[in-house]
């Protein structure tokens, strides 16, 4: 589902006859169709220049079953011309929707925006109100004219990256999830295998036995995050553990 900001009598953030309903109507069909070309079923919430209450567009996604919410807008301050750059809010940085968040980011800012961030708005409506992962992308600010050059010249590279965004999180979300361990033995007995893994409990290591390839292996951890594997490895070399990292796809 995706939801252009604002519509109607209610036009959102303007600067210099300039209003946020018209680039956010813009941007979301343009998303939309990059998205179908690539084999999404996309839906929006409005395809004209209509108001909806944020609760109703929450309600539209909910009724269609939408598997995720992404709300186009762009950024405004009290002062204009103070801040500009992208930025994604999400309920809560975490699961889908911050993945989601952090692949759009990371696409626009290739376009030339500064990223400021992922930013957790548990109060916005369209993010608690959803009942899928949903973001709202901020596409640069309004209300400063360095940004809305860059979204007049480099729309469509704008649109693209932000539907590259979507189509990355849809990926990865298709894919297996793989967790790095971290192994410290492997032993051609199982007894010798479970020694170390008491030895490693009262260390204050959680360490299990692998059987693989007529071994049986010592790892400690399951982790999705590589920066979180790396740090427990060192941990577990500067106790004097041989180790190396393992990663696996998960049984689901």
């Amino acid at each position: 589902m995706i939801d252009a900001g604002h519509g109607g009598p209610e036009p959102g953030a303007i600067f210099q006859g300039r209003q946020e309903k018209d680039d956010t109507l813009r941007l979301a069909l343009a998303v939309g169709e990059i998205l179908s070309r690539n084999g999404v079923d996309v839906m929006y919430t409005r395809v004209s220049d209509v108001y909806q209450t944020p609760l109703e567009k929450a309600q539209i996604a909910n009724r269609a079953d939408a598997d995720y919410f992404v709300s186009i807008h762009r950024n405004a301050m009290p002062v204009p011309g103070s801040a500009s750059g992208i930025q994604t809010l999400v309920y809560e940085n975490d699961g889908v929707a911050g993945l989601m968040a952090e692949n759009i980011n990371r696409a626009l800012t290739a376009t030339g925006f500064a990223d400021l961030g992922v930013i957790e708005r548990p109060g916005i409506i369209v993010l608690r109100r959803t009942q899928m992962p949903a973001v709202l992308v901020e596409a640069g600010f309004l209300d400063n004219p360095r940004d809305n050059q860059m979204f007049d010249q480099n729309f469509d590279a704008i649109a693209q990256a932000i539907a590259a965004g979507i189509l990355e999180t849809i990926r990865e979300e298709d894919q297996e999830p793989e967790y790095y361990q971290i192994q410290v033995g492997a032993f051609p007995d199982r007894e010798t295998a479970n020694r170390m893994v008491r030895e490693l409990g009262e260390q204050g290591f959680p360490a299990y036995v692998v059987s693989d390839d007529g071994m049986y292996k010592v790892r400690s951890g399951a982790f999705l995050n590589l920066d979180n594997a790396a740090r427990q490895e060192q941990l577990l070399r500067s106790y004097g553990y041989n180790t190396y990292m393992v990663r696996e796809a998960a049984q689901r």
